[in-house]
């Protein structure tokens, strides 16, 4: 064990435990037409058999602000990704003209939002909380490296410093990223 490979291996976790705190905050309605609301959706194809992503088996566009269109490479499975959606729960109803499906992004109420800001708010301590965990993963290892003689105590605690100035870090960008959210949210 290498100080400063394992100090590379946290702050990796740490950016993947940000990165997917951000691909939860884009899967939140935020009034405004984006892909990311559906891109992900597992939708159950019947002509093929099997349960795929809806950015797999169609083109997701946002011709409008308020909009969404999905255009399947397979005209057959329109209902399939018609079903899907509104099988999310995501408070969309999709409208096909038999060759594409339009989804209209209704303008979130004020409580609406506010249910929204908490949620991100969720999401975000559920970060910090994956972060923490990452945190404890590294002071672990300095100890270990420690006990195995690898780092003196003076080196240990200077190594444990630095794990938690990378924890400080990115819990700062995690909330750093919740306002940004928080505010994009609320504001009409």
């Amino acid at each position: 064990m290498d100080p400063q490979s394992t100090l590379k291996s946290v702050e990796t976790s740490m950016q993947k435990s940000l990165e997917n705190l951000l691909k939860e905050f884009a899967g939140l309605r935020t009034g405004k037409a984006s892909p990311s609301l559906v891109d992900n959706l597992d939708i159950n194809v019947t002509s093929y058999g099997s349960v795929m992503k809806l950015n797999t088996v169609a083109v997701i566009t946002t011709p409008e602000a308020r909009t969404i269109m999905v255009s399947p490479h397979d005209p057959s499975t329109i209902t399939d990704i018609d079903k899907g959606i509104r099988e999310a729960n995501l408070g969309l109803n999709p409208v096909s003209d038999g060759k594409v499906l339009r989804i209209p992004i209704p303008e979130p109420t004020e409580e609406r939002r506010k249910e929204l800001a908490k949620t991100a708010k969720g999401y975000t301590e559920d970060a910090k909380v994956r972060l923490r965990a990452n945190r404890k993963d590294g002071m672990d290892a300095g100890k270990a490296m420690k006990n195995d003689n690898v780092l003196t105590e003076d080196a240990q605690k200077d190594f444990e410093k630095e794990v938690q100035e990378i924890t400080d870090t990115f819990v700062k960008k995690a909330d750093e990223a919740f306002t940004a959210k928080e505010k994009e949210i609320l504001t009409v």
